[in-house]
């Protein structure tokens, strides 16, 4: 995705202007910070709504984990790489001699400042946009790559996409006290068993009969 088009070229200006760049400006301008501090915010919040939404099946640890890595500075400085943000930016001599063009913490907090000065320039529906084209893009491949989806949901897809049908998870075995019960469950594709799990919930027990599933299939 490209750097969408700015009606108001002084906050397009700004955006791309960095800290070390006002030592040697002789004019009073602004740097980026505070463009860096709300879209930082803004990130933040179209992210979290958007994997809230999408991935239900993700616990409030899992979120969170989600989330830092979709908006850590390693991300951000990749998409800012992608974008050519280091090229546009305005900085001091020595911050430039010293490879501030590639700097991965200046090209991620540029991202951040880009992304708040989009919000000022056209609205909060543009910066979502602009999310969903960069980050949001590759969300799916993300969370396979950290194993975060929930095995269930993608056994579910699976059988879904190639079968045409959906698991069925049954008890086949319980025992312990009620206190520290374990459950044994196998899941079904119709009648062809896929896997088997244990855990100290049914919840449990069919969240490694899927993952046992998965690595067969």
């Amino acid at each position: 995705m490209d750097i969408p088009n700015f009606n108001d070229k002084n906050i397009l200006s700004i955006v791309f202007t960095h800290r070390s760049y006002l030592n040697e400006s002789k004019k009073i301008i602004e740097s980026n910070e505070r463009y860096e501090f709300l879209g930082d915010s803004i990130l933040s919040f179209l992210v979290s709504s958007y994997i809230f939404k999408t991935y239900p099946e993700l616990k409030e640890g899992e979120l969170t984990n989600l989330r830092s890595i979709l908006t850590n500075t390693e991300t951000l400085a990749k998409l800012g790489g992608q974008l050519k943000l280091g090229e546009k930016l305005r900085l001091s001599k020595g911050e430039e001699a010293g490879g501030g063009r590639h700097n991965k913490t200046i090209l991620a907090n540029t991202f951040e400042a880009l992304l708040g000065g989009i919000f000022l320039d056209v609205g909060l529906e543009k910066a979502r946009q602009f999310i969903e084209g960069t980050i949001l893009a590759k969300i799916d491949a993300i969370v396979d790559e950290h194993g975060l989806k929930d095995p269930k949901s993608t056994l579910q897809e699976i059988l879904q996409e190639k079968y045409k049908v959906s698991p069925h998870y049954e008890i086949a075995h319980e025992e312990g006290p009620d206190h520290a019960r374990v459950y044994t469950v196998e899941v079904y594709k119709e009648e062809e068993p896929l896997g088997k799990g244990m855990g100290k919930s049914k919840q449990e027990a069919e969240k490694m009969a899927a993952k046992d599933a998965l690595s067969k299939l």
